[in-house]
């Protein structure tokens, strides 16, 4: 029989398998969850969070805190910018932390809440494997005292039968020994009679 020529591999075939992989598609599933929930944390923090704080800031946002080293210079019509700001930007700064600090909080509170539901699986795992354990030696248990019952119930029947037979035995012996002493009792009787007759023809 003719041995199955092994499929040559293509680069599509090798491309669709890469592609298909568990690794990989996690991958993919991540980079989209985390763009959209990138999407989420900052508008977060620029429509909930900046309007928040600037209740409490004459700059009334976090983008329009900053320390101006070099202001820009305007052109005489007041709309070119010939020489650009220099600043230090602490609010842009502070809504990075702000967005970070949110970003961890969530994956911790993911993280924490698969880590919870794992070591509830394994617990409930480990529960269930005991109980099957226990269950388990239970029904072995049960098996052997069924077989010691058996075993014993066997063995009292064994002696039974014995104890019947050894009876049996007995009364059979006592019978033939009792039948014994009746022959010789009527052989002895015979005799007599024999002797008897023979006495009363001298």
């Amino acid at each position: 029989m003719a041995k199955k020529e092994k499929k040559k591999s293509t680069f599509w075939s090798d491309f669709r398998k890469f592609i298909m992989r568990g690794n990989v598609l996690d991958l993919a599933v991540a980079v989209v969850v985390g763009g959209a929930f990138n999407k989420i944390v900052s508008g977060l923090v620029s429509y909930i969070i900046n309007p928040f704080i600037g209740i409490f800031m004459k700059e009334g946002s976090l983008d329009t805190i900053k320390t101006v080293i070099s202001p820009a210079v305007m052109a005489d019509d007041g709309v070119t910018v010939l020489t650009p700001e220099v600043a230090i930007l602490w609010g842009t700064w502070l809504q990075t932390i702000i967005d970070f600090l949110i970003i961890a909080m969530v994956i911790f509170l993911i993280v924490r809440s698969i880590s919870t539901a794992e070591n509830a699986l394994h617990a409930r795992q480990i529960a269930e494997k005991e109980t099957a354990d226990k269950a388990a030696a239970e029904k072995a248990e049960a098996a052997k005292r069924e077989k010691r019952r058996i075993e014993e119930e066997k063995r009292l029947e064994k002696l039974k039968e014995e104890a019947e037979k050894k009876a049996a035995d007995e009364a059979a012996a006592a019978l033939e020994a009792e039948n014994k002493k009746l022959r010789e009792s009527l052989l002895n009787q015979e005799k007599l009679l024999e002797d008897i007759l023979a006495a009363m023809k001298k």
